[in-house]
């Protein structure tokens, strides 16, 4: 942000983030840098610059628009000081003006980079951890052509679109560009994988984000946890050899959570294995799956209910590895938009945990029964999403069906609902 300030003459010059609009109540457009310069010169209340426009440089003065002139009003003593200062302002307006023009082809049209790809610039990795982008990722690895994957910010002015994972700027670690010129067909993207529980106040995000990427169906980019894929691996499916009943994996242990009030009444009913942090005894990624299958059923208990929120306790901890889950979050209806509903136990579909402990019981003891929880693995694989690079290749795929004109100016309202 420019400011120039000098009460002698009342000489004022703010600049603000760039935008596609003029930047009003109606406007539908990203703020954005050089979009909107406000002078304040006496009998002159506001005026709004679009696109840094230098044909629209009218000032509202009371309540129609009009030309302001603004070297007579400058005082004796303070001219040279206001002057100098004006020529400075009007020198970064100018910037901002033929960045803008740069920006444009021939018809006058706003364009993206000119190297006929489009480039995705992920701010800071989710969680402090990179990864190896070298060579054409989306490409090489997924498929996906026309599609760069970067994460120097020194490419900002570069990117067609800014990613921005919500932990680090909900936790302070990282922090959104906003002293930079963004240009004007940038397009930024909210980026969480959490529960709105984990959100808090988004709203100093208002306004700037144009695009949702989020494991939720109604999110902009759609990027689930896992899913069903058709079946692409040979031979029938085995289930795993039991050796216990029911087993649990947790290390955000919180007693305010209805998983924990659920498992606390169910392990007084039946035996439940517990690993992870909470008991110290934590399982190496090579030990998980393994230990996992050796239970008929495992506790696929999601830290909050929100829709569409079902994690890798279902994709992997259960369905990979061989266990019945049994689950904890949204609605049933939910679950099965997703999964067949014979393939899961619903907490909901009891009437209370010792009905949920009694029929576990009965299950385990019928083996035909229980196999049946299997039957989809004869025509569907589990597919997994963990790593940022595939998440962040699927932009591309989803690129022709955004709206370029869509601004979050209530994130905070969407990213909470639940």
């Amino acid at each position: 942000m420019i400011k120039l300030h000098n009460t002698g003459c009342s000489c004022f010059l703010y600049t603000s983030l760039p935008s596609q609009a003029p930047l009003t109540k109606q406007s539908t457009s990203t703020p954005r840098c050089c979009s909107a310069a406000s002078w304040k010169l006496p009998g002159c209340l506001r005026t709004h610059l679009d696109q840094c426009d230098p044909s629209n440089m009218n000032f509202q003065c009371g309540e129609e628009s009009q030309t302001c002139s603004i070297l007579p009003m400058f005082s004796t003593r303070y001219s040279t000081r206001c002057l100098f200062q004006a020529l400075v302002g009007l020198f970064s307006l100018s910037t901002c003006v033929l960045y803008w023009v740069a920006t444009m082809d021939n018809g006058g049209r706003i364009v993206a980079s000119g190297h006929g790809n489009l480039t995705i610039l992920l701010w800071h990795w989710p969680f402090g951890k990179p990864y190896n982008l070298a060579g054409d990722v989306c490409s090489d690895w997924y498929g996906i052509s026309g599609c760069l994957l970067e994460d120097s910010r020194s490419l900002f002015h570069q990117a067609d679109i800014v990613v921005f994972h919500h932990t680090e700027l909900k936790t302070g670690s990282s922090h959104l560009p906003l002293n930079l010129c963004r240009p004007p067909s940038q397009k930024w993207i909210w980026l969480s994988l959490e529960s709105p529980n984990t959100n808090q106040n988004l709203t100093n995000l208002n306004g700037l984000m144009n695009w949702t990427m989020s494991y939720r169906q109604d999110a902009d980019i759609f990027i689930p946890y896992g899913k069903l894929i058709p079946k692409t691996s040979k031979g029938n499916y085995t289930v795993p050899k039991k050796s216990c009943l029911v087993c649990w994996v947790v290390s955000n242990f919180q007693l305010r959570h209805k998983r924990t009030m659920i498992y606390q009444t169910l392990r007084q009913l039946i035996p439940i294995e517990v690993y992870g942090m909470w008991t110290k005894k934590p399982l190496a990624t090579s030990q998980l799956l393994p230990t996992i299958s050796r239970c008929h059923f495992y506790l696929a208990f999601e830290n909050s209910q929100a829709k569409d929120y079902i994690t890798e306790k279902l994709w992997r901890n259960s369905f990979q590895a061989g266990a019945v889950p049994v689950v904890l979050g949204p609605p049933r209806a939910n679950y099965e938009e997703f999964v067949p509903g014979s393939s899961f136990i619903h907490v909901d579909d009891f009437n209370s945990t010792a009905e949920l402990a009694q029929f576990l019981i009965q299950l385990a003891s019928d083996e035909e029964r229980y196999s049946s929880y299997f039957e989809w693995h004869q025509h569907h694989d589990v597919k997994l999403y963990t790593d940022w690079r595939e998440r962040l290749c699927s932009i591309c795929d989803h690129y022709d069906q955004l709206s370029p004109s869509k601004v979050y100016h209530d994130l905070d309202l969407w990213a909470n609902a639940k």
